[in-house]
C-alpha cells in the first residue's frame, strides 16, 4: 500500500523539480539533498530518491564526489549542438506542418502569437512561447519526431529560462513566428522550415550572448 501512495509522490515531486529546473530555480551545479527536498515539498526522502533518480536517467542530474546528487551543467559545445539538433527537428516541424495544419491549428497558433506580442517578457511570454512551438509539433502529425522533441527539450530545461526574458529578443521572436506563420498559411513547406532554422539560430545567438563572462575551469579543475 506505501509503494501505491508514493508511486504518484514520486511522479509528483519529479513534476515539481523539472518545473524548478525549468524557471531557474534549480540552476545548473545545485545540489539535490533528498532531506531537505523531502521536507521542502511536504512528502518522505522515498519518492523524492525516486524522482531524483527519474531525472538521472533523463540526463538532468549528475553525481559529483562529496557533493552528491546535482543538476548536470551544459559546456559550450553541448549548448551548441542542442540548438543544431533544435533547429533540424522544429525545422521539419514546420515543413510537415505545412502540409498538415488544420485552420483551426493556425487560428491558434496566430493566437498565441498575438498574446505573445502583448505580453510582458517573463514566465507569461515563455509560457505563450512553449505553447506556440508545442501547438506547431502537434500540427506537424508526426509521433516520432514529437518524442524526438521531448527528449531534446528535457536537457534544453538545464539552461534556465528561455531566452524571451529579454524584452528585445521576446519582439523579434513575435516577428520571427509571423514569418514561420506566413509559411504555414501559404502551405509553404520549405520556407516554413527555413524561418524556423533562422529563429532557433537567433535564439541560438542570443544563448551565446546570455554566456557571456561564464566561469572557465583551469586545467588543473577540469
Amino acid at each position: 500500500m506505501t509503494d501505491d501512495i508514493e508511486a504518484p509522490q514520486g511522479q509528483t515531486a519529479y513534476r515539481r523539480l523539472l518545473e524548478e529546473i525549468r524557471s531557474g530555480a534549480l540552476s545548473p551545479g545545485a545540489r539535490l539533498r533528498e532531506t531537505d527536498l523531502a521536507e521542502r515539498l511536504g512528502i518522505s526522502r522515498t519518492p523524492v530518491r525516486e524522482a531524483i533518480r527519474q531525472l538521472e536517467a533523463d540526463g538532468l542530474v549528475t553525481h559529483m564526489p562529496r557533493q552528491g546528487a546535482t543538476i548536470r551543467a551544459l559546456d559550450y559545445g553541448e549548448v551548441i549542438e542542442l540548438y543544431e539538433m533544435r533547429a533540424v527537428l522544429e525545422g521539419t516541424a514546420a515543413r510537415l506542418a505545412a502540409r498538415a495544419a488544420s485552420a483551426i491549428e493556425l487560428e491558434e497558433l496566430a493566437a498565441l502569437n498575438d498574446e505573445l506580442a502583448a505580453a510582458p517578457p517573463g514566465p507569461q511570454a515563455r509560457e505563450l512561447n512553449r505553447q506556440f512551438h508545442r501547438t506547431l509539433l502537434d500540427a506537424a502529425r508526426n509521433r516520432f519526431l514529437v518524442k524526438s522533441m521531448s527528449v531534446l527539450q528535457k536537457t534544453l530545461l538545464i539552461l534556465g529560462p528561455s531566452t524571451l526574458a529579454e524584452a528585445e529578443r521576446a519582439a523579434d521572436a513575435v516577428e520571427e513566428h509571423a514569418a514561420i506563420l506566413r509559411g504555414l498559411v501559404a502551405r509553404d513547406g520549405p520556407a516554413a522550415e527555413m524561418v524556423m532554422r533562422g529563429h532557433i539560430e537567433a535564439a541560438l545567438k542570443s544563448r551565446i550572448k546570455s554566456m557571456r563572462g561564464r566561469e572557465i575551469p583551469m586545467e588543473d579543475e577540469v
